[in-house]
């Protein structure tokens, strides 16, 4: 197939999500030791994040500080977290794929995420203007983001293109496929050796949260395409 339109995921799929979570940590732990006088919370946060830990790193990471009836300090740290001005790289393979695909087909990038954090991301990694459109689902309201159609229905509207002609590529098999495979799109799963959701067995999904075509790198969709 020649598709007349590739859409990207944004995080874990074009750059390493992690950079993210680490220059966030910093920026909570600068904030911490110049208001609060507490030190050490990047490294806390750093290895609760590797453990495994999510959504509630910050509480974790002050009690392991020793850090008590700081309750209200939660609400800060995330809106510094949020907040801060991130100095992001694409994937090598990503950085690849985005400047060989450019001119030849449409570009489109459908990310969810609070829309200001995901507007910092993309700023900083430079890549707006190899896209010809750029879908941010919080902008539709919490209740578009993935896996609701409908941001996946306003991109074919933006790219003019149907949905046999439309490729998604993502990373995140829990939320990533399910519209654009109902829809009729042709859905590739990057599963990289550190991603976030590589370790996923495709066989313990439903059979519509799985992408058509798993690649461990991006270098790898000319081939998928039939260039």
């Amino acid at each position: 197939m020649k598709p007349a339109a590739l859409v990207f995921d944004l995080d874990d799929t074009l750059y390493p999500e992690r950079e993210f979570v680490s220059s966030g940590f910093a920026a909570v732990d600068r904030w911490l030791r110049e208001r609060r006088q507490i030190t050490g919370f990047a490294t806390e946060a750093g290895r609760l994040f590797e453990e495994g830990v999510r959504g509630h790193i910050f509480d974790d990471a002050l009690d392991r500080l020793g850090v008590t009836g700081a309750g209200g300090l939660i609400p800060e740290m995330v809106d510094v977290y949020r907040r801060h001005s991130p100095g992001l790289r694409l994937f090598p393979d990503a950085e690849w794929a985005i400047r060989h695909f450019h001119r030849k087909v449409k570009l489109g990038l459908i990310t969810d995420g609070y829309a200001e954090v995901q507007r910092r991301k993309l700023a900083s990694l430079r890549i707006e203007l190899f896209f010809d459109s750029l879908l941010f689902t919080d902008d539709l309201g919490r209740e578009n983001w993935k896996p609701s159609p409908n941001s996946f229905q306003k991109m074919m509207e933006a790219l003019g293109c149907p949905a046999a002609g439309c490729v998604y590529v993502g990373d995140n098999p829990a939320k990533d496929f399910v519209a654009p495979n109902r829809l009729g799109w042709t859905t590739i799963q990057v599963a990289r050796e550190q991603g976030e959701y590589s370790g996923v067995a495709a066989d313990a999904l439903p059979a519509d949260h799985r992408a058509k075509h798993v690649v461990r790198t991006l270098t790898c969709l000319g081939e998928i395409l039939r260039e």
